[in-house]
């Protein structure tokens, strides 16, 4: 009996690379006898005309299975929407630009069925992406690390293997602000990278990574999984309540021993803008807590599929 793999594409703007991206997991899924494949290629509200040529490569091959969402939710989301119909032993995530060293396929899915991890994914030697997709991310990985306790030198990418159990338990997750590295983190630490190198994208359309879609991760990422930032403000508010009684009460002193001392104008509005600065910074990040609790109470949906194809 084969063993079947599923393949997860979320979808974007990039109609001319989609039809190289299935070619080469049929060619190479064909190259090692005892496997299988099905596509599942998530269409997440893509601008261009990614949704027909999606439905051609369906109705030629019924192995390639299409979501067409409403409305554009996010990559974390559509990944999300595809695990949910993956029937695979083994899942694989990667992107429709090309940038996926498809042919590398068994690098990653031998350790993953050899069962020396759960997850498995590349590490880039060299990233191909524009200076201010590569801030973002590693503002992201940074962030993770401290928040997420991801071990150092860990690092996810667009191309990735993972077990069944995995996409299972990932998919139970409903809250409408999904986080695929956390979620990977939340269930199994028994992660690897495996060294590959990162091509470039099949086509001149930039990533569509933008300043606001990296500010919006960083969120999810700050306030999907963890508590910690909330910690952090209690921490920095307790400093800065001793920060400020000690002030206080040098100030206090000073005037007593020298009475003709003027007290400095500059010096306490700093202080004032700044520990104000301080509050508004820490009452804004509660907030975003308690505006996260009122949505998911609200049922927000993950994503909100409008048909299907070969499902």
């Amino acid at each position: 009996m084969e063993t079947l793999i599923s393949f997860v594409i979320p979808c974007y703007r990039s109609e001319n690379t989609i039809n190289k991206v299935v070619v080469e997991i049929i060619n190479t899924v064909s190259a090692r006898e005892g496997y299988d494949y099905e596509i599942i290629a998530v269409n997440d509200c893509s601008p261009d005309h990614v949704g027909s040529v999606l439905r051609k490569l369906a109705e030629e091959n019924s192995r390639i299975k299409v979501i067409n969402f409403a409305k554009n939710m996010g990559k974390h989301a559509a990944v999300l929407a595809g695990y949910a119909v993956a029937k695979g032993e083994y899942i694989v995530d990667l992107d429709d630009d090309c940038q996926s060293p498809v042919y590398e396929l068994w690098k990653l899915l031998d350790p993953v069925a050899n069962d020396e991890c759960d997850y498995a994914t590349a590490e880039y030697s060299k990233k191909k992406e524009s200076a201010f997709k590569s801030f973002g991310s590693n503002v992201n990985l940074w962030m993770s690390r401290i928040l997420l306790e991801k071990p150092k030198g860990l690092r996810f990418e667009n191309f990735s293997v993972m077990k069944k159990f995995v996409c299972e338990e990932a998919v139970n997750y409903k809250n409408p602000f999904p986080y695929i590295e956390g979620l990977v983190l939340r269930i199994t630490k028994n992660v690897i990278t495996v060294p590959m190198e990162q091509r470039e994208r099949g086509d001149d359309n930039t990533s569509g990574f933008t300043f606001k879609k990296s500010m919006k991760l960083l969120v999810n990422g700050l306030t999907a999984f963890s508590v910690k930032p909330l910690r952090f403000a209690s921490v920095f508010g307790l400093i800065f309540a001793m920060i400020g009684f000690i002030w206080g009460a040098y100030t206090v002193i000073h005037k007593l021993v020298n009475p003709e001392t003027l007290l400095g104008y500059s010096s306490l509005l700093a202080v004032l803008l700044l520990t104000s600065g301080m509050i508004m910074m820490m009452l804004g990040m509660i907030g975003e807590y308690i505006g996260r609790i009122y949505i998911c109470i609200n049922d927000s949906p993950q994503y909100v599929i409008k048909d299907t194809i070969n499902l």
